[in-house]
């Protein structure tokens, strides 16, 4: 049972964070927001691998583990999370954490075509029906967001573009984590190289001092650094939990409910409407990544 509840923990986090980054990044707008909490997850991630292995960085990593971690936190956390941020602030954390459902089938997709993998039957329902409880969410969705249809178009694409990137920079990160690399290790890589570019582009462009200008206030940087804690921090400690202490089927079907967890949230902090059609909608959508898991 430690790992069924290691993943319910991590929904639970992933959760939180989505509420906690949906409000930083309406304060703040979702590029500053990414630039501020990969910089204070970074710092959580780096004190956690000192504690537990005396360095701040993997240093001893070999150039492959760079190059390909490195790589996938390009895609998944500078690109993906991006579009994911800019889908909270639009769109709101339900609709854009349904959206990341999307993710596992995705991967399925590029595993089919890259790497050749076979799709089963069970494979495809599974992907027919969280696609199929996705769209009903989204044709009901409209009319319950009051956001114009361009923001409700934008947002539901940058939903889509945050679990292909997260999806691509998935895939890549299995390319890095050769010789059984630890977990930690790999996210520490992910994550730094994905501040250091980030801000390499924030600098250049000159928008440094607009960034730290608008996370200045406090509580902004409370709710930014309370989202790093349970997304990028705890919650990926909790998943890699969850992964060893139980199947991995059941780990991934229970760390899928976010979007099950963000109904009532939706309705009670960013005041949105539950529809029946939406709540068939998600629970459609999380049965199909639950068929897929546990085939």
């Amino acid at each position: 049972m430690i790992g069924e509840f290691a993943a319910l923990a991590t929904a639970l986090l992933w959760s939180f964070s989505a509420i906690f980054f949906t409000l930083g990044g309406r304060y703040v707008g979702s590029t500053v927001l990414n630039r501020t909490r990969l910089v204070i997850g970074l710092v959580y991630l780096s004190i956690a691998l000192f504690i537990t292995k005396g360095q701040f960085l993997p240093i001893n990593a070999g150039y492959n583990h760079w190059f390909w971690l490195g790589l996938s936190g390009i895609i998944g956390l500078v690109l993906g999370d991006s579009a994911l941020f800019q889908a909270f602030v639009l769109i709101g954390p339900h609709l854009s954490m349904l959206l990341m459902t999307l993710v596992p089938i995705i991967s399925i997709i590029i595993a089919w075509v890259f790497l050749t993998e076979t799709l089963t039957i069970i494979e495809v329902f599974g992907v027919i029906l969280t696609i199929g409880g996705i769209t009903l969410v989204i044709l009901t969705k409209r009319e319950t967001i009051k956001i114009s249809k361009k923001q409700f178009v934008t947002g539901t694409l940058c939903g889509v573009g945050g679990a292909v990137g997260q999806a691509i920079g998935l895939v890549i990160a299995k390319k890095g984590l050769f010789n059984n690399f630890p977990g930690l290790s790999a996210t520490v890589i992910r994550v730094s190289i994905a501040t250091l570019v980030i801000w390499l582009i924030t600098l250049i462009t000159g928008k440094a001092k607009t960034t730290i200008k608008k996370v200045i206030n406090n509580k902004i940087i409370l709710i930014i650094a309370a989202g790093a804690f349970c997304g990028p921090f705890l919650g990926i400690w909790m998943s890699m939990n969850a992964i060893k202490w139980t199947h991995v089927g059941i780990a991934s079907t229970i760390m899928a409910l976010p979007p099950v967890l963000l109904l009532p949230v939706s309705y009670w902090i960013f005041k949105e409407k539950i529809t029946i059609q939406s709540i068939i909608g998600t629970f459609i959508a999380v049965v199909g990544i639950a068929i897929i898991f546990l085939r």
